[in-house]
């Protein structure tokens, strides 16, 4: 627990507590949007190759069928030609989970640093760093520490949860839980494929049940198709009964990554309708090039030799 405090969650409290201290006005809240901003930009890279290896696994979804037919029941064999296909097509099947690796530290060694200031608002200076404690702000606040507001632009107490310990509900909080629920929601939505066939899980489970064995890809499809609606339910459960600045960074959190999946998609049919265009422009000019070639014959140098040749013989005549 110490290593993970020492490593986690002071390293991400002082980030947190650096740009309160230098930002105008010293809003909390805005604080914590500004923070969450910057490490979605810092896993923009990680961030991007996770799309472009989800959006490579749906794609090859057709392809995983073909291979389940032609496996026709054989386990290893499925397994051989699965392993060869993403080889193959340089894709990962695990790369998602570095993501979620990357971000679970993160949310709890901000929860951490949060449920100290929440406890004893004093912690925003003695747990941080002593060049980050020095800076003028926080010497301010050392002497006062009235002059904290954990507010978001003094409308939302960050350190109240949407539901109290009483049972009342504090509806500004409770407003950015169900926002932050609404994005997960579309931002999970953003990267599922349409599907018109698609088969709902409770479908496959009850064929299954009457031994019609389901297909896998069929039955990864429905449980990310599931997970759309659980991960939302989720997050809402969890972040309902906390500190609302964990909501708050849940919500701009959600908001910057449905961006950048826009941007990664978006790009990606860009420069897949380039492509097509481009084998289009191809294909027009290597249709031209064979109808120049059936209609104006290429000329060799025996054509030009029996030119020569026929000049030379009709200029001895003249002779």
């Amino acid at each position: 627990m110490f290593m993970f405090t020492t490593l986690i969650v002071q390293p991400i409290f002082n980030l947190l507590v650096l740009i309160y201290a230098l930002l105008p006005g010293h809003n909390f809240g805005l604080s914590i949007i500004l923070f969450t901003v910057l490490v979605r930009l810092l896993m923009w890279p990680l961030v991007k190759k996770q799309l472009h290896q989800a959006k490579a696994m749906r794609e090859l979804q057709p392809e995983l069928k073909r291979i389940k037919k032609e496996a026709a029941g054989d386990r290893q064999k499925e397994s051989v030609l699965m392993m060869e296909l993403y080889k193959e097509r340089e894709i990962n099947p695990f790369a998602s989970i570095g993501l979620l690796i990357v971000q679970i530290p993160i949310f709890i060694g901000l929860y951490s640093g949060l449920n100290k200031i929440v406890q004893d608002p004093k912690a925003i200076i003695d747990f941080s760093y002593s060049f980050v404690s020095n800076l003028s702000w926080l010497q301010a606040l050392a002497k006062d520490i009235s002059l904290f507001d954990s507010s978001l632009f003094g409308v939302v107490d960050l350190t109240r949860a949407a539901i109290g310990k009483s049972g009342g509900i504090y509806w500004p909080a409770m407003i950015i839980v169900a926002a932050s629920a609404i994005v997960q929601y579309y931002q999970a939505k953003q990267l599922m494929p349409d599907t018109k066939d698609a088969q709902s899980l409770r479908k496959l489970l009850n064929e299954a049940g009457k031994g019609n064995q389901a297909d896998s890809a069929d039955i990864n499809a429905a449980v990310s198709r599931s997970t759309r609606f659980m991960l939302p339910a989720f997050i809402f459960l969890v972040t309902v009964n906390i500190a609302s600045a964990l909501s708050l960074y849940w919500l701009v959190s959600g908001l910057v990554a449905f961006i950048q999946q826009d941007r990664v998609l978006n790009q990606d049919k860009n420069e897949l309708s380039a492509s097509a265009t481009t084998a289009t422009v191809n294909d027009k000019k290597g249709a031209k090039t064979v109808i120049e070639a059936e209609i104006i014959p290429p000329k060799n140098k025996n054509n030009k030799k029996n030119k020569h040749k026929k000049g030379g013989k009709q200029t001895k005549r003249r002779k």
